[in-house]
Parts: C-alpha cells; structure tokens; sequence
C-alpha cells in the first residue's frame, strides 16, 4: 500500500506538471486529471461488487498492473514523440476504469482484520500511509521530472506500481462474510442503492464531494501559482505538498489515540471548515511563504478529518456490504475532485481570484451539508444498516 500510494501521488504531480511542459495547457491538465479518475468513479459500485465476491488482494493486484501499463505506455509514446494530447486523455481515463479496485480494496480489509476498539488507530495509520505518499511522492516527482523529464518520470512510476503488485503475490485473503444474489449487475446496484440509503454514507459523500471541489482546485491552483506566476522551480511544487503531509502526519497520530466515538461529525465539519478558511488567504497573498501556510493548515486539518471520515464510516457500514458500500462511498466522496481540476483548468487562465474563490465556496458549503445531512448519533449504526439492508 505505501509503495503505491506514493506512486499515486506522484503521478497526481507527475501528470500536471508533465502535461504543462509537455502541452503548455492548463485546460488540457486539467481534462487529463478529470479524465484520470472520473470513469473509474463512475464504475464503482461494479467494483465493489466484484471486491465481495472475489476477494481483494488479487484485483488490487489487477488493477497496479494495469496502471502501471498505462503510465508505461505513455512514457515510452512521449519519448518517441507520438503522443497527441486526444490519446493521452484516452489512456488516462481507461487506466481509472480499474482504480476503485485498490483505492476500495485495501481500506475495506482495515475493519476486517483489526478489532473495533482500535479502529482509530489503525485509522491513523491509514490516513499518514497518504501522508506518507504525500510527504516522498509530490517531492521526488517534481524534482524527477525537472531532472529526467515528465516520460521518464511516468516509466519509473509505472514499475513502482509493477513492485506493488509483486509485493502482494502471496498475501492471504482473510474469511469475509458477503451478501451477495449471485449476479454482479444485481449486487452492484444493491451495492448502490445501500450506500444511497444509508444516512451517513450519503451525508459523508455529499460533504466530501463538496470538500473535493477544492482539493481540486488547490492541485491545478499551486502548479499554475508556481510556475507561471511566481517563475519558481518545478520542485517547489513537490516540496509544498510534501509540507502538508508534515503537519498533518503529527495531528493524523494525535488523534488516532482519541476515542472518536460521538465526537466524528464535529471533527468533521470544523476540520472542513479550517480548510476553507486556509484556502481563502490565496485570495490575499500568492507567495510561497503564503503556499506553505495554506498547505500547512491543510495538512494539521487532514489528520482528524480522515479519522473522523473512516472510523464514522466503518461504524455504520454492515460488514457484509464493506466492499460495495466502501467502493460507492469513496467514489461519490472523490468525485468532486475531477471536477475541481477540470473546471479550474478552464477557468484558472480567465480569473485566478474567481477559481479560488470557487474553492472556498465549495468547503464552506460542504462544512454546511456535513452538520446538516450526517447525523449524530453513534447508536444510528445498527438502524441505519439494518434498514439500508433490508430496503
């Protein structure tokens, strides 16, 4: 998992900052990185289903292999120079239809293998394997591609995820207990409908999309701010988000031995909250000093966000739907991340102050949908995936 989540951050740097040398094109960066992950999204609950039924480790598996081809194929086709921008949006988003696979399938074991009074804790562990990636990937990517180039940096990411998958030959798959009608089609939209009518699902999902918006915005934004407006070098993207996953590594333990229990919606909500705030004072100051304060509230705020989010989410979540219900829940709480890229691709060129703006709108509303849409009693678990079960 931390080999390939660094990989994923690398290529999330790797990808925009690759397409910007290579294409001079924001609008086209941001089209990639929406291209990148909205068909993976939107093929989820199959993949959900498909984790139930068929066990998980092997179809993470599948799915590095089949990224780390992608990312090969790209590399090798932009160093022979027969790389036109339709094909690597075409690339790009046939790699995402495999994504949910890993994204969905590691998280959903937590819960299975780790008993529920250390749930925060192995939590923990999970949100700093992003703050890890997070910390090494932006980092090494952005220095790799000012080196070697963006091709070169893409062949390397591509046999880090081939190393993942080795890593994982052999690994047991532990017994689960699934509810399943015998039909993929059929379980995949069960898997739909309980996720759609589970309060707290949809109420995280509504307020995470909203929340994704910005992080969106923020991934074109400080590439564009870099590069283009303060002419800085290509690393301090990297070094930027690598100080986010800083801050939020130590807040991300600090909260990881809390009792989260009827205390998760609060951390919730003013986490986002803290994150709208942060990102509103790009609207004032586009620095790099500004850049590192803004990712630095980020990161502290990320630690009790991701524990609030997976431990709520697992609590009220039936055991025999995880892989579905977890599979439809990442993906409707990401979606809003393509969404922010694309539309701050097109727009970032127009008016800066109107994308960030944009930005901030979207976590203050989606601070608003988490108070109001998720609700607050723990007890709720049982009710809520009996009756989403049962409809």
């Amino acid at each position: 998992m931390a080999v390939a989540r660094i990989a994923g951050a690398m290529v999330s740097i790797t990808i925009v900052l690759f397409t910007l040398t290579e294409y001079h094109s924001p609008e086209l960066a941001g089209l990639v990185t929406f291209a990148s992950i909205m068909p993976g999204l939107l093929v989820s609950p199959i993949a959900g289903a498909l984790l139930d039924r068929h066990g998980r480790t092997r179809l993470v598996m599948l799915d590095y292999w089949i990224a780390a081809g992608a990312l090969t194929l790209i590399g090798i086709l932009a160093l022979a120079g027969a790389l036109p921008a339709w094909l690597l949006v075409l690339i790009a988003a046939a790699a995402s239809l495999t994504a949910p696979l890993s994204n969905t399938g590691l998280r959903s074991l937590f819960p299975i293998i780790v008993p529920e009074p250390l749930w925060e804790r192995v939590n923990a562990v999970d949100s700093n394997g992003y703050v890890l990636s997070t910390l090494v990937g932006p980092p090494v990517a952005a220095a790799m591609v000012q080196i070697v180039g963006g091709p070169v940096t893409l062949l390397g990411i591509g046999a880090m995820l081939a190393a993942a998958a080795l890593i994982l030959v052999g690994t047991r798959e532990p017994a689960t207990t699934a509810s399943s009608s015998g039909r993929l089609l059929r379980d995949a939209l069960d898997g739909l409908a309980y996720t759609l009518r589970n309060r707290t699902i949809r109420g995280l999902g509504l307020a995470m999309s909203m929340l994704n918006v910005g992080t969106g915005v923020l991934t074109i934004a400080i590439p564009i701010i870099v590069l283009e407006q303060l002419h800085a070098s290509a690393s301090f993207v990297g070094l930027i988000w690598a100080f986010a996953g800083v801050c939020g590594m130590v807040t991300a333990f600090i909260f990881g031995r809390m009792d989260s229990r009827g205390r998760e919606k609060g951390w919730l909500v003013w986490s986002v909250i803290g994150c709208g705030v942060a990102m509103a004072l790009l609207l004032v100051n586009t620095s790099l000093a500004a850049l590192f304060i803004v990712m630095g509230i980020n990161g502290v705020l990320n630690g009790p966000l991701d524990i609030a989010l997976f431990t709520l989410r697992q609590r009220r979540t039936d055991p025999a739907w995880m892989g579905r219900a977890f599979a439809v829940s990442a993906s409707f709480n990401f979606i809003g991340y393509p969404i922010g890229t694309a539309i701050a691709g097109v727009f970032v060129v127009q008016s800066f102050e109107a994308t960030i703006a944009l930005g901030v709108a979207a976590c203050l509303v989606a601070a608003f949908l988490g108070w109001w849409q998720i609700p607050r009693d723990v007890t709720a678990v049982g009710r809520e995936s009996e009756a989403a079960a049962a409809a």
